[in-house]
């Protein structure tokens, strides 16, 4: 078990023992809550996870480092924006997939880019959400900045995990 597993259950145990000391009944109801926000996106977690292996199966190696390794420099940080900017869905896709890459040797800069461009502009969300709520203004003022903000978090993150990852362990 990784430290990340351990930080999750300590948060859980401690929840659970304050929830608890408040009123024995908290626990109970949370895990009432757990069970309605399970049933409401294990279809999108499935779904997340099968596309996550479907693509460590049809995606060869070779195939992926040549359009995201790290040889590819800049080509693929633009290429995981690209993706970023285009990939439908929402975490229980996005992390999944992203995890997959990782483990098959995706360098972390353009992981970082596609996650930043996701998050940060998805044009499904803009438009059936941001647009219609906040305007054209509004929207438009966001995404313009926010469409150099993934490059660079990319570039950033590549150099930061160089760093870190010759602190201490490496991720998958």
């Amino acid at each position: 078990m990784d430290a990340s597993l351990w930080i999750l259950v300590g948060l859980v145990v401690a929840a659970t023992g304050y929830a608890f000391s408040r009123d024995s009944r908290l626990p109970v109801e949370a895990l009432r809550a757990s069970g309605r926000l399970i049933s409401s996106v294990w279809i999108e977690l499935a779904l997340g996870f099968l596309l996550a292996g479907l693509l460590d199966v049809l995606i060869s190696p070779t195939t992926m480092l040549r359009w995201l390794g790290d040889g590819q420099g800049m080509r693929g940080i633009l290429v995981g924006w690209g993706i970023g900017l285009l990939l439908p869905g929402g975490p229980y896709l996005l992390f999944p997939m992203v995890a997959s890459l990782f483990s098959k040797g995706a360098p972390p800069g353009p992981l970082i880019t596609l996650i930043a461009a996701k998050t940060l502009l998805g044009p499904i969300r803009m438009l059936t959400y941001e647009a219609p709520l906040l305007g054209w203004p509004m929207t438009l003022a966001r995404l313009l900045p926010g469409l150099l903000v993934p490059p660079l978090l990319g570039v950033v993150g590549q150099f930061l995990y160089r760093v870190f990852s010759t602190r201490g362990p490496a991720g998958p």
